[in-house]
């Protein structure tokens, strides 16, 4: 560990480290096996060129499906690779928010989690004020493309 800060132990960065890189190998596994099936399906899809229309608009739904799951564990490694990084500074475990230490089982569950639960959910109802501002002004712009 490069520092020590705010009193953690070198178990407990260790054991921080560790359930880190571990969920990472999972995930990072999880996403070469969905790539690997994605394209084992492509290859067989164009093998079978006979199927018809419906089974086509189920197979790109799945594949839609099968990108967006692959597209979500990238992103859950990234955050991985902050809180790693977040580690090795030292600030790791304390919400990048307000400061305050991040519970012990929040961490458990989301180990990179960046914010405490209640930065989170303030973070979070804005993020849902922003879609809903967004969604009304699209609304609202299409309506009046509507009526020209």
């Amino acid at each position: 560990m490069s520092t020590q800060t705010r009193g953690m132990t070198n178990e407990r960065y260790e054991e921080l480290r560790r359930i880190l890189e571990e969920r990472r190998e999972e995930i990072a596994g999880e996403v070469q096996d969905k790539i690997r099936n994605v394209r084992t399906g492509a290859g067989q899809t164009s093998m079978h060129r006979t199927a018809d229309v419906t089974e086509s608009s189920e197979t790109d739904i799945q594949d839609d499906i099968e990108f967006a799951l692959i597209q979500m564990k990238a992103e859950t490694l990234g955050k991985i690779g902050a809180a790693l990084g977040r580690l090795e500074r030292g600030s790791y475990g304390y919400c990048y928010e307000c400061g305050e230490e991040i519970t012990e089982q929040r961490l458990r569950a989301l180990p990179f989690a960046a914010r405490c639960k209640d930065c989170e959910e303030i973070q979070e109802t804005e993020r849902n004020r922003e879609r809903v501002i967004e969604s009304r002004s699209k609304a609202v712009s299409l309506s009046g493309a509507a009526s020209r």
